[in-house]
């Protein structure tokens, strides 16, 4: 079975590297990871990831008043924890065979090459699967925003945030056992429930565009490959009417 799509963004957060409840990079995580994007890439569409860098800093620990560091600052430190996030995914991928680039939106040719918009759609149409690190190279943007624009930037049919749970639902699964998921919504639903899909940029970003968002559970083994087959899992959200 191929995939609908020719070319996704998935969107990882930093807190996929580990353990649940831990800190820090763990390779089996990373691994777990790795080898369900490689059989996605072999459904022939074209991968590019997002990282998040949660695991190893987060910049709610820099609030102004708490700390010396300043917030913008913090945010650049932020940036340069998913480059070490990159680093870690693309050894990982490598090592089942998989051609990667790790491009970053901060300047640093020793380990990763620049992002230019044209040189990562080449590299995705050549197979290799694109990490893109260090958000937008701006501070004080999230990266969910980085992966809606990098989504938008490099023509991709669908953004994919693959998370801890099973989808979006109507209250946080993890605390309440009751939660009922949501298995397609609206972008108008989803800002006015308030509902914690990503942040209100980039979900804004997605909604001018239509742009879809699929969200799904990535502990669950193969639900990568799944999402990309186009399978319905996980909660999808677009600007029809669910």
């Amino acid at each position: 079975m191929s995939s609908p799509y020719k070319r996704i963004i998935l969107k990882l957060s930093g807190e996929s590297f580990a353990p649940q409840g831990e800190r820090g990079i763990n390779m089996a995580e990373v691994v777990h990871i790795a080898r369900q994007t490689v059989k996605a890439r072999e459904l022939g569409v074209q991968v590019g990831i997002v990282i998040g860098g949660g695991n190893i800093l987060r910049g709610g620990q820099f609030k102004a008043g708490n700390t010396s560091i300043q917030e913008a600052t913090a945010h650049y430190m932020g940036m340069l924890a998913t480059v070490i996030n990159g680093l870690a995914l693309q050894d990982a991928l490598e090592s089942l065979g998989a051609p990667t680039r790790l491009m970053s939106a901060i300047k640093m040719d020793g380990v990763a090459e620049p992002f230019i918009r044209r040189r990562a759609v080449r590299h995705m149409e050549k197979g290799r699967i694109v990490i893109l690190a260090a958000g937008t190279g701006a501070p004080f943007v999230t990266t969910d925003t980085a992966a809606a624009q990098k989504a938008l930037e490099l023509d991709c049919d669908i953004l994919m945030k693959a998370t801890r749970v099973d989808g979006v639902y109507n209250a946080d699964p993890e605390q309440d056992p009751s939660a009922v998921q949501f298995k397609s919504l609206s972008f108008e639903e989803v800002l006015a429930k308030g509902l914690r899909v990503m942040d209100p940029t980039a979900i804004a970003h997605c909604m001018t565009h239509s742009l879809d968002i699929l969200v799904f559970n990535y502990r669950t083994d193969g639900n990568i490959e799944r999402a990309v087959r186009g399978e319905a899992i996980g909660t999808r959200v677009t600007n029809a009417k669910s």
